[in-house]
């Protein structure tokens, strides 16, 4: 018998974006299972410790020493989607990818050419900064320390900036949602919306190049 593969859905965005409330949302629905192998599932699960934040590793060229294994942890962490996917296995994976290391890397090209010839979807999760910063300074229960929340002296750290400008980059996409005005929900409806548009998606297709 042969398999249908199953559908994948990348969201790209910047910490505190959104991301994982709508990998939450899409988990709900009903038709099989939806796997979440995100970026956070990675780092904290997969990569040891003195290799984090491996696939997180912020834009700004901040840990060369790490630098060299980021493009061979994206790619065993795609090729790991991409097996699910080859199984049947619906999956949805949330990304902060960027090419903004102390050398061109080319990983979100890599990427894209390992789910060539697979139903994949890549949405843009885009949020304005005052939001980012908002719920930075809000803080997430769990994960207590973790953001920059900013300073008095520096409102919105560049750290942050330095999100805000590369994630996106160059912004081909399926799909783009504003969670500053959608709810987690309705950006899985818009997703789910655009699986069943008969026209196949081609983000990744234009990225492989």
């Amino acid at each position: 018998m042969t398999q249908e593969p199953g559908w994948i859905v990348v969201l790209n965005g910047a910490p505190r974006s959104g991301k994982s409330s709508i990998v939450a949302a899409i988990q709900d629905w009903d038709d099989g299972p939806w796997m979440n192998l995100g970026v956070d599932v990675h780092v904290r699960h997969v990569t040891p410790s003195r290799y984090r934040p491996g696939i997180g590793l912020r834009p700004g060229g901040e840990r060369p020493e790490l630098e060299a294994w980021v493009p061979v942890f994206y790619a065993a962490f795609t090729d790991s989607i991409a097996a699910h996917s080859r199984l049947g296995l619906n999956v949805v994976a949330d990304f902060g990818i960027h090419d903004a290391y102390s050398a061109p890397l080319g990983i979100l090209r890599d990427c894209a050419r390992r789910l060539l010839g697979l139903p994949a979807l890549l949405v843009g999760v885009r949020c304005p900064v005052e939001e980012i910063m908002r719920r930075r300074r809000a803080g997430q229960a769990g994960r207590e320390g973790e953001y920059v929340a900013g300073s008095v002296e520096e409102p919105v750290p560049e750290p942050v900036l330095r999100w805000q400008r590369e994630v996106h980059q160059p912004g081909i996409y399926d799909l783009e949602l504003d969670t500053s005005v959608l709810s987690p929900e309705d950006c899985a409806a818009a997703i789910r919306q655009r699986l069943d548009d008969p026209v196949p998606p081609t983000a990744f297709r234009r990225l492989a190049g």
